[in-house]
């Protein structure tokens, strides 16, 4: 499968799943406890990758699994640093507002960029830095309200821990995406077989937090398992469907193809949600989400476009029968 057939599935979906979260509510408010989503895609993901996994091992040749410690102990670490990447999240929030967090979340597309180079090694063109920046600058454009909202000057009222933070959010982010690329590249074995060790550590890292929120709670709801499905509807499981969908179209990007790959496939399905917005909700449009669309059309070619159709390139002469200078050997040989 080509990539960029995965990487436009995955924003259809990735847009769908704010939609379809929103869909899920009832008067504004979820009837279901929110935290078991994360669990049960992890958990769909697991049985997804366990089955294909499975279906592959009847095949000749068997694929290639690792099962030395020393490999499997590195996936549990995507999930930590998402766990640490949540906590940061909500520290923040209790510094700056939403908008405001929303435009510092861009910088996860600039900080992507370079530990993709430093820890990844991959060597970005001049243009395709270009293009990651304009990317960063249009998804921010499209998200700024205008100034006579009084957005301008709370957008920088807040504590300096607030931006600390924001900035600390999205480095953690763009270290997962770059880890879990790591994870996937670094040897030959199955995709499946890593996806079943890293949603094995994922869906045990998202129980332990619904034990966490028990115990924070007191029990007063009862135990997490007897109210796993409380207030589910159809369109609650279509949102876990949707979720877990999206995080195997990224592992399969992360082993075939790349963050960069990734960011942009997410950044644009940020644009299509607000655009969607317009016509299922009551969502106006505004002059800054026009420029911010774009100008990441601009990076998007800018970044996947050969050089040769953006940048003029000097024109060689090619050899014809009219411009070729006949010479003449002398051949002499001595007696």
């Amino acid at each position: 499968m080509k990539w960029y057939v995965v990487a436009s599935l995955l924003t259809v979906l990735t847009s769908s799943q704010g939609i379809l979260t929103t869909l899920s509510q009832s008067n504004g408010k979820y009837k279901y406890d929110y935290a078991t989503v994360p669990f049960l895609a992890e958990v769909f993901k697991l049985l997804v990758s366990s089955f294909l996994l499975w279906r592959e091992c009847q095949g000749v040749p068997p694929p290639k699994m690792t099962t030395e410690w020393r490999s499997v102990r590195l996936y549990p670490i995507p999930s930590i640093i998402y766990l640490i990447h949540n906590n940061v999240q909500f520290a923040t929030l209790t510094y700056v507002d939403t908008s405001t967090y929303q435009i510092m979340g861009n910088l996860k597309i600039v900080t992507t960029g370079i530990l993709f180079r430093l820890f990844l090694k991959k060597k970005l063109s001049n243009l395709q830095w270009m293009a990651i920046v304009l990317l960063a600058v249009g998804t921010t454009t499209s998200q700024v309200k205008g100034c006579g909202e009084a957005s301008c000057d709370s957008l920088f009222s807040f504590p300096i821990q607030g931006y600390m933070l924001g900035i600390l959010s999205a480095c953690l982010s763009a270290l997962a995406g770059v880890y879990t690329e790591f994870l996937m590249k670094k040897n030959n074995d199955s995709l499946y077989w890593q996806n079943v060790q890293l949603y094995t550590f994922g869906a045990i890292f998202n129980m332990a937090r619904l034990v966490l929120d028990d115990f924070r709670g007191g029990f007063e709801k009862g135990p997490w398992w007897q109210r796993l499905l409380n207030g589910y509807s159809i369109t609650t499981w279509l949102v876990v469907l949707n979720l877990g969908s999206t995080g195997l179209l990224v592992s399969w990007l992360m082993k075939y193809a790349d963050n960069i790959v990734k960011v942009y496939s997410t950044s644009m399905a940020m644009l299509l949600t607000m655009v969607l917005s317009i016509f299922l909700f009551t969502f106006k449009p505004t002059l800054q989400l026009f420029l911010g669309i774009i100008i990441c059309m601009l990076s998007l070619h800018m970044y996947f476009a050969p050089a040769s159709m953006l940048v003029d390139l000097p024109l060689t002469a090619k050899a014809t029968p009219e411009n070729l200078v006949e010479v003449s050997v002398d051949r002499r040989t001595d007696s």
